[in-house]
């Protein structure tokens, strides 16, 4: 996940002038010259604005807000995790159906970089752990991560080795009929074509990239170099603060004009208590409707 200082939305407080005004410009629009409905939709992730949230309230905020999709972060207060039982996974699976509100998928902190073989098997084998678990809820796909590059081993390998694991779990992924998610993330492996190199090497149907909204994808003020780079391999797509700076609007019509047809997955920081998060994503969608319109 990003550090909290590139996530700086602090939950509860006012908005900018400047979201404020898209905010106000996009009630103004409503009803004028509607664009087609986008391909793509709004969800979210429960890092770290859903940390503190069960699932009931996760499920009754994204009714009331129109969230379509949610990727559960393992360690929060939901408790989706590989430890559930059988009848706890059946019913996790039914109150998000009910709900309506699409389980997109677990997001893990498996990664794949370690020096030591031991602890890259392990993240194999949690990760194959989490494949089971979205499988058994209905989920999309699990989220991993790259997250360093150690010091004094050369990179070609190290992206490799992430790139073979990924490959591992890939196969476990297949037979379960879900995906595996590589998270443009870490120090140094959050480089595109870092990432594009790992995909490569991995060269699974079952693996691909969560795009993550980073700043090192920004060149000339566009992400369109790096975005074209990963497309092939795009299969979910986290967002942040719509305010930030970050070309939301250059992302979202590269996404629109490339047939995207997923999710945008709000991972936003702050942990607030219900009343104030379901308020902040009211205006995080109406942000997010202003910036998708064509």
């Amino acid at each position: 996940m990003a550090k909290i200082t590139r996530r700086g939305f602090v939950a509860g407080t006012a908005l900018t002038a400047g979201a404020a005004a898209l905010a106000n410009e996009s009630i103004a629009l409503a009803g004028q010259n509607q664009p087609a409905r986008l391909r793509y939709r709004l969800g979210i992730v429960t890092y770290n604005i859903a940390a503190a949230w069960d699932v009931p309230t996760i499920l009754r905020i994204c009714r009331a807000v129109g969230l379509a999709a949610v990727e559960l972060r393992t360690t929060h207060k939901h408790g989706v995790e590989p430890s559930l039982d059988a009848a706890a996974r059946k019913e996790v699976r039914q109150r998000f159906a009910d709900a309506g509100v699409e389980i997109w998928g677990c997001g893990t902190v498996c990664e794949f970089h370690a020096t030591d073989q031991a602890i890259v098997r392990r993240n194999i084998d949690t990760c194959r752990d989490f494949i089971r678990l979205v499988a058994d809820l209905g989920g999309k796909g699990v989220k991993v991560r790259p997250n360093d590059l150690p010091k004094g081993v050369e990179t070609a390998r190290t992206l490799a080795q992430i790139g073979q694991s990924l490959a591992a779990c890939g196969k476990a992924a297949a037979d379960a009929n879900v995906e595996i998610w590589l998270e443009v993330h870490g120090r140094g492996t959050s480089h595109p074509p870092h990432i594009r190199t790992i995909m490569q090497e991995a060269n699974h149907r079952h693996v691909g990239v969560t795009w993550n909204s980073n700043r090192e994808d920004v060149v000339d003020g566009s992400v369109s170099q790096y975005f074209k780079m990963l497309q092939p391999w795009i299969k979910s797509c986290h967002i942040n603060e719509l305010h930030s700076g970050y070309p939301y609007r250059d992302l979202f019509r590269l996404l629109r004009e490339n047939g995207y047809d997923r999710v945008t997955l709000a991972e936003i920081a702050g942990m607030p208590d219900a009343a104030s998060g379901e308020r902040l994503m009211r205006y995080y969608k109406m942000l997010w409707t202003e910036l998708t319109r064509p």
